[in-house]
Order: structure tokens, then sequence, then C-alpha cells
């Protein structure tokens, strides 16, 4: 169970969703401390350091290769030119100094290779205001990412909620009832009436199995599939009736030569038993087992009373008598006790258990509500226009 309880808590909504709201936070933090930088600056001129920036790069790759040496000279007066306009920026934008330390860099009437890089290495300082707005377009793209997880992992944590509340609901429950006492028997009842009905499916008449069937089904508190009109008319009015449904399925699948030697129309049983041949293929004794979890004791001794002489009709004996003994177990003090922890046991995983057995149910429910109301918090609290 250790390991179960392991599992379940590397997989926890309410874990996931306290740090997903502690990644949006930071998130945000951090979006809010580019954009702080940027209106320290003032965005347009920002953007406007980062697009001359980026221009005057694309004019140095251009024209290196021609401009240089003693290569065109009609390349080193476009280069002259284009790059010009590209660092004639206002004196009160952003690294102003680094695009006329550019411009002094290439303002020779023979350039190098050298005098380009020396350019290149001039710019940088304004090249940061493109990291800049790069690192914005991240920062907002994390940030959109952060506040989907966090909604996400609160719509998962208020589905946990509703099953923590109902651990809570069942805390009450004692985890350490031996349900043996109560499993047991109605396991070994519901084995040998599964087995009984196969036997009475495969060797009483399909006439008695329908008759059965219909009785069955006139009881409050047992569920069963009755035959239907057509297929109940064949078996009471055809000799055919008399075989069991196990065998009337066989006929089903001879063919006409071979039928006509064991039922006197042929036509007539495959009209009515090939077309509900799903029907009598789902027949079992299912409807004639006990619930588990099992009904509350009124309900189940109740329903035992109807099924004691059904049962007894396909059943042996012991299998009888262990229904009756259910019952009785059922109409006792401890019945309920039982009950309880088997509806428990049977509605609960292993991590979930183990939260009852440790006594940590309200604790953990606790916890989970405080995690809402934290997530609900940082939602709206970092929530942007």
């Amino acid at each position: 169970m250790a390991e179960a309880v392991a599992e379940d808590e590397a997989d926890d909504p309410v874990r996931e969703a306290g740090e997903a709201a502690a990644r949006l936070r930071e998130r945000y933090d951090e979006l809010r401390r580019i954009e702080s930088r940027i209106d320290g600056y003032g965005r347009d001129r920002v953007e406007a350091a980062a697009d001359a920036y980026r221009r005057a790069n694309r004019i140095l790759d251009r024209y290196e290769e021609d401009a240089v040496g003693s290569g065109d000279f009609e390349s080193y007066v476009r280069f002259r030119g284009e790059f010009g306009d590209a660092v004639d920026v206002d004196d009160d934008l952003p690294a102003a100094e680094a695009f006329e330390a550019a411009d002094e860099a290439v303002d020779k009437r023979r350039l190098s290779d050298e005098d380009f890089a020396t350019a290149r290495e001039a710019l940088e300082p304004a090249g940061e205001f493109v990291d800049l707005l790069e690192a914005y377009d991240d920062a907002v793209d994390d940030y959109r990412a952060g506040r989907k997880a966090a909604k996400e992992a609160r719509k998962r944590l208020e589905s946990r909620l509703e099953e923590l509340r109902e651990v809570a609901d069942m805390a009450d429950a004692d985890l350490d009832a031996d349900l043996d006492r109560l499993r047991g028997p109605i396991d070994s009842y519901d084995e040998a009436v599964m087995e009984a009905f196969r036997e009475f499916f495969n060797s009483a008449s399909a006439r008695e199995v329908f008759g059965f069937l219909d009785r069955a089904d006139a009881t409050p508190f047992v569920d069963v599939d009755v035959p239907p009109t057509d297929l109940a008319e064949y078996v009471e009015t055809h000799a055919a009736g008399e075989e069991p449904p196990a065998t009337l399925l066989e006929y089903a699948d001879y063919t006409n030569s071979k039928l006509d030697h064991y039922v006197d129309d042929p036509g007539a049983l495959r009209t009515a038993v090939a077309v509900h041949r799903t029907y009598l293929e789902r027949l079992d004794g299912e409807p004639l087992t006990l619930d588990w979890p099992p009904k509350p004791g009124d309900e189940l001794a109740y329903e035992i009373d109807e099924l004691v002489p059904l049962v007894g009709r396909i059943a042996d004996d012991d299998a009888v008598a262990t229904l009756r003994s259910v019952r009785e177990l059922a109409r006792t003090d401890e019945y309920e006790r039982l009950r309880r922890a088997a509806e428990v046991r049977h509605a609960l995983d292993d991590g979930d258990l183990a939260l009852i057995e440790r006594g940590e149910a309200d604790e953990r429910l606790a916890e989970a509500e405080r995690t809402r109301s934290i997530v609900g918090d940082v939602l709206s609290e970092t929530e942007r226009e």
C-alpha cells in the first residue's frame, strides 16, 4: 500500500495545482519585470532601437563582400548611403552612441573586413534591445501557458475536492472489520448459483427454464430478462420446447435436412430461435447473485426471502443454506459495520483508503480547499487585459 500511496502523491491534483499557481506567479512577475524595463525606456524607443539595429546588421551582411578593399566602388557608395541612413537615429534613442560609433567605424575611403567587424561590435549595445523584445515575447508566451496550466490544474483540483469530500464522509468506516465474514459466503453463494443455472440451462426443458424466468420476474428484487413473446410462444406450442435451451441453440446451427430429423417444423424453429440467439446466449444466473458491496440489511434480507424459493428449484441444499446464512448475518447489529467497510473499500482506491487509515482525510480536504483558494487568488491577481 505504501507504493500505491507514493504513486498517488506523484500524480496529486492538490500538489499540481499549488505548483501551477506558483509557476504562474513566477512567470507573471518575470513578464512584469521585463515590461518595467521596456516602459523605463519607452516601448516606441526600444522598438525603434531594435529596428535600427536589425537594419544596420542586414546592410553590413549584404555589402561586406563587395564594399571592402578595392572592390566595387558603386557598392561602396550604396553601402555608405544605406548604412548612414540606418544608423541615423535620434540622439535620445537608447544606445544612440552605439549607432554613432558604428557609423564612425566604416566612415573611411577604403574599408576592410576588420572595419565591418568593428561596426558590428559597436552595435552590440543596441542589440540588447532586440534581446529585450524577444525576452518579452517569450515571457508573454510563458505567462499565457502558465495561466492555461493553472486553470486546467484548478479544474482537476475541483474534481479532486469532490472526491476528498466523499473520502471525508466515509472516514467513519471501520477498515479493520473482517470482511471475509461477509464476502466469503456471498462469493460462495454467487459461484454456486451461477453454476446451478448453467446446469439448469443445459439440462432442463426450455419450457421449464422460461417458466422459472417468469416466476423470477414476478419478484421485485430479482431482475431477469423474460423471454421474447414469439420465442416463448414457440417453446410453449412446439414439441421442441421440451428440449433444453442449449439444445435449441444447437438446432439453430443445423442444416434444414439435418434439422428435419429433430423437429417437426424447421422453419418455425429458425424463425423463433435463430432470431433470438443473442438472448439465449446471454442467459445466465447473474440476476440471482448478490451484489457487492451488499445492500442495506433490511433490503438484503427481503431480497434473500425472494431468492430462497427460486434458488431452491435449481441449486443444491448447500447453496440455499449459504444464502440463508447471509440473511441471518444481514439481520445482526454487526452487519452494517461490515457493509459500510465493504462499501468504502469498494468505492476508494488504495491512496484514499490510506488517508482514512492514517486519520488524514479531513486534513487532506482542508489542504485541498486552501490550495483552491490560493490558485483562485493567483489567477485573479495575475489577470491581464
